[in-house]
């Protein structure tokens, strides 16, 4: 039997484990039971365990006695070198010969006795004591990654835990508002070895560390902590100019952003400089000018150019001031003017 040891007493036991002379005087159980010795004693012989981290299955042999309408379990835990047996299960069938004891401690050793019941509150003596010990913890899952410069997100890789015990992982992430690991996902697979977390903020670095849990929620200890970092918004086109002094048309250009991974750029405009912007053009990433053909001479426009990269992020951009100007409206304008002086040059010499 796993983990088991016998012995005829469980003050004994205490003692070889706390090397106390007086625990076997101060070893009480934490209510005085009612003591009938002529009931009959559950064999303990017959008594079997199987220890799981938080739990102990036991089988034993029924009694023979026609008064027994039960059993009494009572436990202590000798690790803590207590002195003081507590009922932790009553069993109201003298049929019943199995009970799991749940709730335990992993890698603890517990210490209990049996005793039969009877009508009117009284028991048989309990048995010897008997010792068995709990399993250690699942071990931590031994590898974790954080896949980095992902688009508003960081994907966590691991490596699957190989002890078939393990019910499901529980991914954490550090709260930096409250300075606290929360819990971020539930992974209820095995086998399941990755998870994308989504939805975050650009260029951040986030904190994130796994847990693996029993069927029974025994939690492994976690893994080391990983950091993934989210892409930064791609770098702006530089100077970007628009012209002013073109008949019928702006001409928008710029300097390449310094991205490697651009793959377009769009040309925003509108007829004011902070708000109102649609998008009116995109290019490829080897363009680096449009023009804008506009009937309006002398009307202002607004423009923005923004960098896209692969992954569909966009670049801030900053407004610029562009204007068309009609060269055949001013030349005409300006042969009507020199006709009006000749005019009024001849009305002044017919005056005179």
């Amino acid at each position: 039997m796993i983990n088991l040891m016998k012995t005829t007493s469980l003050a004994t036991l205490i003692l070889l484990f706390s090397g106390c002379a007086d625990v076997m005087d101060t070893l009480n159980p934490a209510s005085k039971p009612k003591l009938d010795n002529s009931v009959e004693i559950v064999n303990y012989s017959s008594i079997k365990s199987i220890p799981d981290m938080a739990n102990i299955g036991f089988e034993w042999e029924k009694v023979n006695d026609p008064r027994v309408i039960g059993y009494n379990f009572y436990r202590t835990e000798l690790n803590k070198e207590s002195t003081e047996l507590k009922l932790v299960k009553v069993l109201d069938s003298k049929y019943a010969t199995h009970y799991v004891d749940t709730g335990l401690e992993p890698k603890t050793k517990y210490a209990y006795q049996i005793s039969s019941r009877i009508e009117g509150g009284y028991e048989s003596k309990t048995t010897d004591a008997y010792i068995v010990e709990t399993l250690p913890r699942i071990v931590p899952v031994d590898f974790m990654q954080a896949i980095s410069n992902l688009p508003h997100s960081v994907k966590l890789l691991w490596r699957p835990h190989p002890d078939k015990r393990v019910g499901y992982y529980r991914i954490e992430k550090y709260n930096t508002l409250i300075n606290e690991w929360i819990l971020l996902k539930t992974i209820n697979e095995r086998l399941q070895a990755e998870y994308v977390d989504t939805g975050l903020d650009n260029n951040t670095s986030y904190k994130y560390r796994i847990k693996a849990f029993s069927f029974d929620d025994v939690e492994a200890a976690p893994t080391k902590v990983v950091i993934g970092k989210t892409k930064a918004l791609p770098a702006s086109p530089t100077n970007v100019r628009a012209s002013n002094s073109e008949p019928k048309k702006i001409i928008v250009s710029w300097n390449a952003s310094p991205t490697a991974d651009v793959v377009k750029y769009e040309i925003h405009r509108s007829t004011f400089s902070a708000f109102g912007y649609s998008k009116i053009k995109e290019v490829n990433a080897n363009t680096l000018e449009f023009i804008d053909t506009t009937e309006n001479s002398g009307k202002t426009y607004y423009y923005k150019v923004i960098a896209v990269d692969k992954d569909g992020l966009e670049s801030n951009s900053d407004s610029v001031q562009g204007m068309s100007f009609n060269n055949l409206s001013s030349t005409s304008s300006n042969l009507a003017k020199l006709e009006e002086n000749k005019i009024d040059s001849i009305s002044e010499k017919i005056k005179l």
